[in-house]
């Protein structure tokens, strides 16, 4: 069995944000004669595409929903009390640090095109994917 992995950014009991490294377990699934892997489905709130454009953002802030966030292009590097970690395309980072200190970004690589999808309220990041 295959992984995927996905960086979780989480409000601590310190109120500053935090990394975690997670895993998404894939499975194997028959394609004619070909085999691919595949996550089990989730469940989304929506989709957008969003661009963020080349420069500093030094200002800590929260998202306003919790949302994976997969770079398409660019790159960024994302800081929080926790450390600081980049993400390039194929990177995916699950969003959750909806109070306290929140992260910062610079962006690296850009313009950063980037899909957003936000997840429902009741959504357990931990029923889905597990650590490494």
């Amino acid at each position: 069995m295959s992984h995927k992995k996905i960086i979780r950014v989480y409000t601590g009991d310190d109120s500053r944000s935090h990394f975690e490294d997670l895993v998404v377990p894939m499975n194997e699934m028959i394609l004619g004669e070909r085999i691919s892997l595949r996550s089990e489905m989730l469940p989304v709130a929506g989709l957008s595409f969003r661009e963020n454009p080349l420069g500093r953002s030094e200002e800590f802030h929260c998202p306003k929903k919790r949302q994976f966030v997969i770079t398409l292009f660019g790159a960024v590097e994302i800081r929080c009390g926790g450390g600081k970690r980049c993400f390039g395309p194929g990177d995916v980072l699950f969003a959750e640090d909806l109070t306290g200190e929140g992260h910062a970004n610079r962006e690296l690589l850009g313009p950063r095109q980037s899909l957003i999808i936000p997840v429902p309220d009741d959504f357990d990041i931990r029923r889905w994917a597990i650590a490494p």
